[in-house]
């Protein structure tokens, strides 16, 4: 019997599908949806056989983006979760076919809302003690984020925190700052010589981890993984990534290693 590790998974941004009701909304054609989605992290972190609890989705974040808060509703955010352009400044949809509000409410409620209620399930029904909220990133920040042009860490772990994982003045970390540093080494011993390992450096957590934090008190932390590991058409400035590294296969695998290291170390320390 598979010996199941008390995580839950969450996989948000891995779909690539379009509702039927926005057919012929988008201008975005399939290979766009794939680069502006978390390729391949369905199947990069599907571990669903050997956790307490996984939920992914197949819907396309530029359908409906369920790491968005509910408010405010679009278009008053363009990057929200009905999004009026990419991360780079493209438009998402035709001229005149926006989704108008009946629309929003209808994918809204179809998409959206379960997610989180199914979270929530999760957490009550199973001996769920960690979440991790997984997604990957771009190698280069793009026109429209933050950190526009910069290079960006092999793996980046948020917890709503500083860069050390500590609580930031007048907010809560969704996880102890010892968990996430632990799980910060791990990472750095596994991929120790291909590149860094950042705290909430360029992302320090979506709405899912600090909504549920919130809610239910589990710690959560928000892995993001630099698409150059298992992408041999992302390059990163001039770091060199071995070939098993670009493996999506052989990447979950080392992904699962140091999340049940992590794990074991610390429930031994306990």
């Amino acid at each position: 019997m598979t010996v199941k590790y008390p995580f839950l998974i969450s996989v948000p941004h891995g779909g690539t599908e379009i509702p039927r009701e926005l057919n012929g909304h988008l201008v975005l054609n399939e290979q766009e949806l794939r680069y502006y989605s978390d390729p391949d992290t369905r199947e990069l972190y599907g571990f669903c056989e050997s956790v307490a609890a996984f939920i992914d989705t197949p819907v396309s974040r530029m359908a409906v983006d369920l790491n968005r808060p509910p408010l405010p509703l679009p278009p008053r955010d363009p990057e929200g979760i009905i999004k009026l352009r990419t991360i780079d400044g493209k438009p998402v949809y035709r001229d005149g076919l926006f989704p108008d509000m009946p629309l929003i409410h209808r994918l809204m409620m179809a998409w959206y809302f379960p997610y989180p209620q199914r979270i929530d399930e999760l957490i009550d029904n199973h001996d769920v003690k960690i979440a991790f909220d997984c997604h990957s990133m771009l190698p280069v920040g793009s026109a429209e984020q933050k950190d526009s042009g910069k290079n960006r860490p092999l793996i980046c772990l948020g917890n709503n925190g500083d860069r050390k994982g500590r609580p930031k003045k007048g907010s809560i970390a969704t996880c102890p700052e010892a968990l996430i540093q632990d799980l910060a080494e791990g990472f750095q011993r596994e991929f120790s010589h291909e590149g860094e390992v950042a705290i909430n450096n360029p992302f320090s957590g979506g709405f899912i981890a600090n909504a549920h934090y919130w809610r239910k008190g589990i710690p959560w932390v928000q892995i993001e993984v630099n698409r150059s590991l298992y992408d041999p058409g992302q390059l990163r400035g001039n770091l060199f990534f071995d070939k098993r590294s670009r493996s999506v296969g052989r990447l979950h695998k080392r992904i699962w290693d140091v999340l049940t290291s992590f794990w074991d170390h610390h429930d031994c320390n306990e």
